[in-house]
């Protein structure tokens, strides 16, 4: 499978994925206990916790027929590795290396590029300089058109040289700027508030949307499900479609579980309190696809 590289959709079945495993991310409870403020987690999380809870959804991922490949343990990554969506973004062929915007997570992107290299999978090129350029931020609306936040994390260089990387790749790069929100330290991607499900359908927390750019998915016949206030910071909004109409989310938000189904999506739920509530990523973060089609 390492000759097939492209993952230019949300959507789209997925084969082939890149995570890790919370041995090689968050390694120890002393290792967590050193870490877990400074990287702005809203608590303490439990090492034995977490493992249960990344099993599980390692499970729910291999029931669906996806094949996972593992980072391995890096001196120069900490807990927020675990989160392999952000250090690179997949397109046609290839890899894109990303530059971080958290400065605690700089090194996550070479890390990356060490395994991606023994797995074969070509590095078309990478973010350097005063660029910025997080996963997290980079929406697939279509194969050909790439929405991408410009806030904290990613900024208006690393947008512009992405657009170079890309090339032909793509029809369209829509910059959306996003909100303050909470402020730098704390954690606002693009995909903090939209989550495609299927074709033109997609979770959404209005609130924080910008408004060009909701609308511009409202005029191309996008259908938007609402995350009610209650349940975005329970990361209502972080879904990852394993397919078209098939999702994986977080359990605990009834609301915003039952408009997708009624919507005709299909809901698997995990449990993520220590995982991904403390710590900021849900299922989409914990997954990097490497393959969709």
């Amino acid at each position: 499978m390492n000759d097939q590289i492209n993952s230019q959709s949300m959507v789209a079945p997925l084969h082939w994925c890149l995570m890790k495993r919370p041995v090689a991310s968050h390694r120890s409870q002393a290792a967590i206990d050193e870490q877990w403020q400074a990287l702005n987690y809203t608590g303490q999380p439990l090492l034995a916790r977490v493992e249960a809870q990344h099993d599980t959804l390692v499970d729910l991922l291999a029931r669906q027929g996806v094949e996972l490949v593992y980072l391995p343990e890096d001196d120069e990554a900490g807990l927020d590795s675990i989160y392999t969506h952000d250090p690179i973004v997949t397109v046609a062929g290839g890899v894109i290396l990303g530059r971080m915007g958290k400065a605690l997570r700089a090194g996550e992107p070479d890390a990356a590029a060490a395994m991606l290299a023994e797995l074969g999978v070509p590095v078309l090129g990478r973010i350097t300089g005063d660029g910025r350029l997080e996963g997290g931020d980079v929406c697939w609306l279509d194969e050909r058109t790439v929405a991408v936040g410009q806030g904290y994390r990613t900024n208006a260089e690393g947008i512009r040289q992405l657009r170079a990387l890309l090339g032909e790749r793509v029809d369209e790069v829509i910059t959306v700027p996003l909100p303050h929100w909470t402020g730098p330290d704390d954690c606002l991607h693009l995909l903090s508030f939209i989550s495609p499900v299927d074709t033109r359908k997609a979770v959404v927390y209005s609130r924080l949307m910008p408004v060009p750019f909701r609308q511009l998915l409202l005029e191309r016949s996008w259908e938007l499900i609402e995350v009610p206030d209650a349940e975005y910071d329970s990361m209502a909004c972080n879904v990852l479609a394993v397919a078209p109409g098939r999702c994986i989310m977080l359990a605990g938000n009834p609301v915003t579980q039952a408009r997708l189904e009624a919507a005709g999506v299909a809901v698997t739920t995990f449990e993520g309190d220590d995982l991904c509530l403390k710590g900021g990523g849900g299922p989409t973060c914990l997954t990097r696809p490497l393959y969709r089609a």
